[in-house]
């Protein structure tokens, strides 16, 4: 998220792992944190493996591996642009986790595991898919909604002048929590179905596209 701060000219504060940190933009100062609960990450971990998937461990700073060559870990450095630390175990690291991350091109396996993960956590998880090849699990307030409540509070705009855009199963609890909520068109059929409107797809402009006709048309329409 760093590298869009200065392009975007952002002043407000970002939701970090799907809301499990709040920080300003200065990376600095955290506003709120939602870590997982004590012993829970252990168990995460060990249902994740159980599935063959890899695992990463986000704490509010760091990003660690334990394999530098596993599936996508080259594909997230250079979309975060930062690399991970490399570990042999996650042991030490559990006391302050924002997010896990199951990872692995069986697409299938990962949606089996998404679900079987969120049976087994219950109401001491969240748990969604990120992307086809992502298990994103956290606190279970570090989630989109959650993000949508809060920065509601913070910013005092009522949550149905918020508009979200998303494409990922992970964006359906944003898109009950605002008042408009518009999927991307290479969202998958359920999402799409949860959302308010259907923009056209990311290779398409779909994002530019969304803004121009469900946001500022409609904010156009109602001056």
């Amino acid at each position: 998220m760093a590298m869009l701060i200065e392009p975007l000219k952002l002043t407000q504060p970002l939701a970090a792992f799907n809301g499990g940190v709040l920080i300003q933009p200065d990376l600095a100062t955290v506003v709120d944190q939602n870590f997982l609960p004590a012993g829970v990450p252990e168990q995460v971990i060990e249902s994740i493996e159980k599935h063959g998937l890899d695992v990463w461990i986000y704490t509010a700073t760091d990003w660690f591996v334990r394999d530098v060559n596993g599936p996508h870990v080259a594909r997230e450095q250079w979309t975060v642009k930062f690399p991970p630390k490399v570990v042999k175990s996650f042991d030490g690291l559990l006391g302050r986790v924002a997010k896990i991350v199951g990872v692995s091109d069986n697409l299938e396996g990962v949606a089996k595991c998404e679900k079987d993960v969120q049976e087994a956590g219950g109401t001491h998880i969240s748990a969604a898919r990120s992307q086809p090849y992502y298990l994103d699990v956290t606190h279970p307030n570090a989630n989109k909604g959650e993000v949508v409540v809060a920065m509601s509070k913070l910013l005092n705009i009522p949550a149905e002048q918020i508009a979200t855009i998303g494409d990922m199963p992970n964006d359906v609890l944003m898109f009950k929590k605002s008042g408009v909520s518009i999927a991307m068109g290479n969202a998958s059929a359920e999402v799409q179905a949860s959302a308010t409107y259907v923009t056209s797809t990311n290779e398409d402009e779909g994002f530019a596209k969304a803004i121009e006709e469900f946001v500022l048309n409609a904010r156009s329409a109602n001056a």
